[in-house]
């Protein structure tokens, strides 16, 4: 999918995010300092690794140079996949297991952990981290645990993540100061933003528009879902996971009972709170504050953002490096948590790169696991901030001075102040559950069907997804 940016929405996050490597700008003077290679690793092997995207940059081949200064047996292939959405990028990387052409390191994000984790086809890290862990203890230590516990399924740890995006509320200033409107509290509720909303848009509807978002899982309408204390699924914690909370955050000041990873086990998209959503964002949609919404990326409402044509819309960090990418001064969008309805809670998503189970060079994987989320790496990786690293030290005012936005301590805060807030619902039928979920969010959008029918047919297929499933 072509973006103004390339890298504007989450799917192309994986740029920066899962398969940033591209962004990965490591030469000989900035490499970070890795162990000498253990002599069972001074042997000649080859990492394939696969991210999305049509072409490998050139900075790819600068990480690998810098890689191979401390693996100098190590080579480094990188493999583009195309695909409109993390859905399609998965699906070809599935099709390349079964063909036996599979890579060795992989970018995942939320969607497809448990997808490659249920069918065995990623393996678990928990006797690499147990090995490691005074090697570790910095990183964790700087990283949240509800980043890593949603990289953990049925106990156990595949992946340490690299980055993350909660769905935060991106304000274009230009709008909000024409129209003599004030940042927004902290606290702010649904009411005060449909108001705002309606305010900002023009008259008989939209350009200007007061809110705008795109049909995927991330983002999309779920956000609502979230604030309005509900899912679309039941959610709870596996049991297990006790080994990596004891070694790394038996003294972190957490109110949250932590566990081995989310289970999201039944379906509940037609539960009255989800109903009562959706009818919102309708309501929006008919009235005019809220533009066509298209599936997949968010280059339409980069287009209508960064024209001044729309007011507001869902976004992570990512839309910090690529707002200024696009040509918007720091000081012309801002960032605020996502308004209160029944709750605040927000929902989130991180990624990172995980093993399959079918490689020959696992332990070599390993090495660069930790290699891309050591300090140095990573602020080389996130330095044009296009996407938000795990490491809470690395969010700073000058890290965020060039791009923007003003309140970047929101990204963070998102986890810190609202302790609920969790994943997005990604079990391991993932991919076919986002497309019932498009499906029906489109019917519904274009008013072919009720939100209530749309969601009690979104309902049925679930269901019968599940119990296919198991």
């Amino acid at each position: 999918m072509a973006e103004p940016t390339g890298r504007i929405n989450r799917r192309n996050l994986l740029l920066t995010a899962g398969a940033g490597l591209s962004s990965l700008a490591i030469g000989s003077a900035t490499t970070p300092a890795i162990a000498a290679a253990p002599a069972f690793l001074r042997q000649e092997q080859t990492l394939r690794i696969a991210f999305e995207g049509t072409a490998v940059d050139p900075l790819d081949q600068q990480l690998a140079d810098g890689f191979k200064e401390q693996f100098p047996d190590a080579n480094i292939e990188f493999i583009p996949i195309q695909g409109t959405d993390w859905n399609e990028y998965f699906a070809k990387v599935l099709t390349m297991i079964a063909s036996g052409t599979a890579p060795d390191i992989m970018s995942v994000a939320t969607e497809g952990t448990q997808l490659f984790a249920s069918q065995g086809l990623s393996t678990p890290l928990d006797d690499y981290v147990k090995r490691d862990q005074a090697e570790l203890e910095e990183y964790f230590a700087d990283v949240h645990p509800s980043l890593v516990e949603a990289m953990m399924y049925e106990g156990s740890l595949y992946q340490l993540p690299r980055d993350f995006n909660a769905a935060n509320m991106y304000i274009n200033t230009t709008l909000f100061e024409e129209h003599g409107i004030d940042y927004p509290a902290t606290d702010w509720d649904k009411d005060t933003f449909y108001q705002i909303a309606r305010t900002l848009t023009a008259e008989n509807g939209g350009p200007p528009f007061g809110y705008g978002w795109t049909n995927r899982l991330w983002g999309s309408w779920m956000p609502w879902i979230f604030v309005n204390d509900s899912n679309l699924l039941t959610e709870e914690r596996a049991p297990g996971g006790e080994w990596l909370w004891d070694a790394f955050y038996a003294d972190a000041d957490d109110t949250v009972q932590r566990g081995g990873g989310w289970r999201w086990e039944a379906p509940q998209a037609n539960a009255p709170a989800n109903v009562e959503a959706l009818e919102f964002v309708v309501q929006m949609a008919q009235e005019g504050i809220t533009p066509s919404v298209s599936e997949g990326g968010g280059d339409l409402l980069q287009g209508f953002f960064t024209s001044n044509s729309l007011g507001m819309t869902p976004a992570g960090g990512f839309w910090a490096g690529g707002l200024n990418e696009a040509g918007m001064t720091p000081d012309a969008f801002d960032v605020q948590y996502f308004p209160k309805w029944k709750s605040q809670r927000h929902q989130f998503g991180t990624a990172g790169y995980v093993i399959l189970e079918s490689s020959q060079a696992k332990d070599l994987a390993w090495e660069f696991l930790k290699y891309v989320v050591s300090k140095p790496a990573m602020e080389l990786s996130f330095g044009g901030n296009f996407s938000t690293p795990v490491r809470r030290s690395m969010l700073t005012a000058e890290q965020y001075s060039p791009t923007g936005p003003q309140h970047w301590e929101v990204f963070y805060g998102t986890l810190d102040e609202h302790p609920e807030t969790a994943p997005i619902p990604a079990p391991p039928q993932a991919n076919e559950m986002t497309s019932i979920f498009m499906r029906y969010t489109g019917l519904a959008l274009t008013f072919s069907q009720s939100p209530q029918e749309a969601l009690d047919s979104m309902q049925a297929e679930l269901e019968e997804l599940f119990a296919q499933e198991g």
